[in-house]
């Protein structure tokens, strides 16, 4: 028998789709009051994977990821996804999205995004919310599955990922080395 103990502490993530860069800096406003320091900023990149956003968001849109210092807590996801919902909900005009905020967590075996959308490789977090397991670490950097959203499969998604949980790792032994 297993002996229960607390999960480790997890690195947030967002990956944050947008048309007008003044959106991404509006929410990362929010963000940081809310969540602390952004430790890492990606570039804007252009996002052609799917026109899903199109006719809600429109067109082209970007993405951006950004993680924070400040490690959290993994069963946190589901209030987190209410939070960024909420954003999503406040900067809409007329019924639509102006910005999608997809909230995860990386730690040294995954990267989980959150959802609303219930499927076979999905687990209820409670809250109305979803975890999937997105990548999964393997040897030299993060792997896809077969479920794997298209873009989360690139090569310049998972560099951005796997560089995230590089600096992950580090703080972990960090924060292990310092008696924590």
């Amino acid at each position: 028998m297993g002996a229960q103990k607390r999960p480790a502490r997890v690195k947030l993530v967002f990956g944050i789709l947008a048309k007008d860069k003044k959106l991404f800096d509006c929410a990362e406003e929010f963000f940081v009051k809310e969540f602390g320091q952004i430790d890492y900023r990606s570039p804007c990149l252009l996002f052609n994977y799917t026109d899903y956003y199109k006719e809600e968001m429109g067109h082209p849109l970007k993405r951006r990821f950004i993680s924070f210092e400040k490690l959290i807590p993994p069963q946190g996801l589901p209030g987190i996804k209410l939070k960024t919902n909420l954003i999503e909900k406040k900067t809409s005009q007329k019924q639509k999205r102006l910005i999608n905020i997809d909230p995860g967590y990386i730690n040294d075996s995954k990267f989980i995004l959150a959802t609303t959308k219930d499927y076979f490789h999905r687990i209820y977090l409670g809250k109305g919310m979803y975890a999937e397991v997105a990548l999964y670490w393997k040897k030299d950097g993060f792997q896809a599955f077969d479920w794997t959203y298209p873009d989360y499969r690139t090569k310049e998604y998972r560099d951005i990922l796997n560089k995230i949980r590089e600096g992950y790792v580090k703080e972990r032994k960090t924060f292990h080395n310092q008696g924590g």
